[in-house]
């Protein structure tokens, strides 16, 4: 499980939820522990609800030697994140079952790169930012489902050391600049208006497909308007997780106007032109013909 949240409070869930309504610290202890020997062991992958982050998909991608492209039609199902149609995707179960596609009975097959909600199980992560506040804070809560076994081990130890030990420190340094652009558009005042339909487009593939992110970087298009030095556009060739950072500023600047990357100096008058003569698509929203999922 890994939600945001753009609300300062952590509203009480449902009395069959398996949330447990206390916000909790890096500090603060928990009682559990999952292994291979515990009766319940592979039921959480069972039925699973599991949305994926830009890192997970680009381990996954690495991991079967496969394009973004292919991962996300083979592996997810697109769904909206918020009632304004901010695209997800979320984990495709087995067919006609709600179980993992990864699971096996000696456990997880894909553990060393499993999703960042799958590390954090049976913590979940909740990432909050108030309006006018420019940074965002991070709580924690526990995830109790009756089948889960793991609560009554005799182990303790702090939040801090169980994303230790999960190793997903590095997966929440990964998708950081992507959460906040999640949270700015969450929490966005009237200012920044609904998005357009291309908005979210540009949205999903700067997210989500490294791959088209990385045709359109080198496209002609992208260099009528940026203008990046080689130290910068060099390792967006090869280097993916370069590739999908620089995707995060992108989405900055695009959606919200943070102007990080270099623009050409005649881009904009270039841009008034192309418009009036209605032969490009809006540079704003440089991503017009790309064909992914439209979440409207």
């Amino acid at each position: 499980m890994n939600e945001h949240n753009d609300s300062p409070d952590l509203t009480p869930p449902p009395g069959n939820s398996p949330v447990q309504p206390v916000k909790l610290s890096l500090d603060d202890t928990i009682q559990f522990q999952c292994h291979t020997g515990i009766a319940c062991f592979n039921q959480c992958c069972q039925c699973i609800d599991i949305q994926l982050t830009p890192y997970d998909i680009l381990r996954l991608k690495q991991r079967f030697k496969i394009t973004a492209s292919e991962f996300l039609a083979q592996y997810t199902l697109p769904f909206e994140m918020d009632n304004q149609g901010m695209p997800g995707v979320r984990l495709k179960t087995l067919e006609d079952s709600t179980a993992c596609p990864f699971v096996t009975p000696a456990g997880c097959s894909i553990y060393e790169d499993r999703p960042t909600a799958c590390r954090y199980y049976a913590l979940g992560l909740m990432s909050m930012k108030h309006q006018l506040s420019p940074t965002d804070e991070e709580a924690y809560f526990i995830v109790k489902e009756d089948h889960c076994l793991g609560h009554l081990e005799p182990r303790t130890l702090t939040i801090r050391d169980y994303r230790r030990e999960q190793e997903v420190e590095e997966y929440d340094q990964m998708n950081r600049e992507w959460r906040q652009v999640v949270l700015k558009k969450r929490s966005a005042g009237p200012g920044i208006g609904q998005p357009s339909v291309r908005s979210y487009q540009f949205f999903f593939m700067g997210s989500y497909d490294l791959d088209r992110l990385r045709n359109f970087v080198l496209s002609d298009k992208f260099a009528e308007v940026y203008e990046l030095e080689a130290a910068t556009f060099e390792p967006l060739k090869t280097d993916e997780v370069a590739l999908m950072k620089f995707g995060f500023r992108l989405l900055k600047q695009v959606l919200f106007g943070e102007l990080t990357i270099p623009v050409k100096a005649d881009a904009l008058q270039k841009r008034a032109t192309l418009r009036q003569q209605q032969l490009e698509p809006d540079l704003e929203n440089p991503n017009k013909d790309y064909q992914g999922p439209v979440m409207v």
